[in-house]
């Protein structure tokens, strides 16, 4: 395995930030050896042990979030005041699992004609994780809290260019009174030993967020040695916006679940199906608020669109935006690289978008809106389903039982109606279609990692 150092660069300025060792095969080797070791006490600590640490981990991250937030800005560019609100979105999720760990993982009581039967919810032992760097704290969080708020032990394979906030959060668990071990980040650079981790039977599941290839990958890994897995995967979101709605009001809320982070999230929505009697008022609005978004460093606090966490993501949001012009999407704003340091690429609106186009049907992970319009409500549904992915969809509408009800026909893992789809560690998150499966967050969250098992209690029997 190479043990070539992991460098992680600015993206805002193209310098290098930090260099860090890999693990060798001994170090790899020794680090899942600790995990198992840890683990097995690990699950015999009480619920409020763990409780109490959670607490201290959100603390932790509330008192340092200048500094955790600095770091996320650092190394991926997502403007600081976005940075600030991961860290502490962390701190609350750490404290969500501290309020609720005894009542999700309660032994639940079922009526047989046993003496006594239950289902009780036990650790399964090391899971390892794969994150991106978009988030790179809250990706880690939602799986950590609940992780080891349940017995287990994590192992963390972050994306190399946010090793630094990986390291920091490695330390701020250990910190908060996490036995040493009981959550490790493996820093590789060879993108090889994720497999080689996955098949390893000192590891009992995996969970991942990226892409859907690197999804099929760990699964492949995963189904050769029979492993549960948990995959949160691409997305491409309709935002739905019904004939009746108000576009004045509505207009700020699809430029903040476009561009937030930059437009590179999962999660953002991606396709805005506007109603044609009210698309071109929807145009007119977005590309005014569009067009003052502030652009720069992304330690600056004024800043709103910092830059594309790598330079050939540029490449890649590009590519897309002009093969949609060609294929005859209407350039409404933006369509460019910004010149100077830095990966920068201007908000963009690409107007009269259909089905076959790049901006339509493949995941743009960045500053792109693309702009459909729909004669019905019910085409509005065809065209939201008319994708690949099914992570979440929005849908605004003056009535909101209608659209529930259409919201109900879009196959998606959430639904919002006349709100933007955001991530909330009450409600749990996932996808279906190429998004992924499995659940993250709220007690469906805790519950992927747990062996839920049926107890049945009887008397001894006698002899008559």
């Amino acid at each position: 395995m190479s043990n070539k150092p992991v460098v992680t660069v600015n993206p805002a300025t193209g310098a290098e930030l930090a260099s860090y060792p890999s693990l060798d095969e001994a170090g790899l080797d020794a680090a899942l050896d600790l995990a198992v070791s840890t683990q097995e006490a690990w699950r015999k600590s009480s619920l409020a042990e763990r409780a109490t640490a959670l607490r201290a981990l959100g603390n932790i991250l509330r008192t340092e979030v200048e500094t955790h937030a600095a770091l996320i800005s650092n190394e991926m560019g997502k403007p600081i005041t976005e940075a600030r609100g991961e860290v502490l979105k962390c701190a609350l999720t750490c404290d969500y699992y501290a309020d609720h760990v005894e009542e999700f993982l309660a032994p639940k009581t079922v009526k047989t004609e046993a003496k006594k039967s239950y289902v009780s919810y036990e650790p399964l032992g090391v899971i390892f994780a794969v994150m991106p760097w978009n988030f790179p704290y809250w990706q880690v969080i939602r799986f950590a809290a609940p992780t080891l708020a349940a017995g287990n032990a994590g192992l963390l394979k972050h994306a190399s260019n946010v090793t630094g906030s990986a390291v920091a959060i490695h330390s701020a668990i250990e910190r908060a009174g996490f036995p040493k071990g009981l959550f490790t980040t493996l820093v590789v650079s060879d993108h090889s030993a994720v497999n080689r981790i996955v098949e390893d039977p000192r590891v009992a599941a995996v969970t991942l967020t990226g892409s859907e290839g690197a999804g099929a990958k760990v699964a492949e890994a995963a189904g050769r040695s029979l492993k549960k897995t948990v995959l949160e995967l691409g997305g491409s979101d309709p935002f739905v916006v019904l004939g009746d709605a108000d576009v004045e009001a509505i207009a700020p809320f699809a430029v903040k679940a476009r561009f937030i982070n930059t437009g590179q999230s999962c999660l953002c929505a991606k396709r805005f199906i506007v109603q044609d009697n009210i698309v071109t008022d929807f145009e007119h609005r977005i590309k005014a608020l569009v067009e003052n978004l502030v652009i720069g460093d992304p330690l600056d606090e004024k800043t709103q669109i910092g830059p594309l966490a790598k330079k050939a993501f540029v490449d890649d949001i590009d590519r897309q935006v002009q093969d949609s012009i060609k294929m005859g999407a209407r350039l409404v704003t933006g369509g460019h690289r910004i010149d100077g340091p830095g990966n920068y690429y201007a908000p963009t609106i690409l107007a009269d978008v259909t089905p076959e186009m790049p901006c339509f049907n493949q995941e743009t992970f960045g500053p792109v809106l693309a702009l459909v319009a729909a004669d019905t409500p019910r085409n509005a549904v065809k065209l939201a389903n008319a994708s690949q992915y099914g992570l979440a969809a929005s849908i605004w509408t003056a009535n909101p039982e209608i659209g529930v009800e259409l919201g109900e026909d879009i196959n998606s893992g959430a639904l919002f109606v006349n709100g933007v789809v955001a991530s909330d560690p009450r409600l749990p998150f996932g996808g279906v279609k190429l998004s992924g499966y499995g659940r993250e967050l709220s007690i469906e969250g805790m519950h992927e990692f747990v062996n839920v098992r049926a107890v049945w209690i009887g008397d001894m029997p006698s002899v008559a």
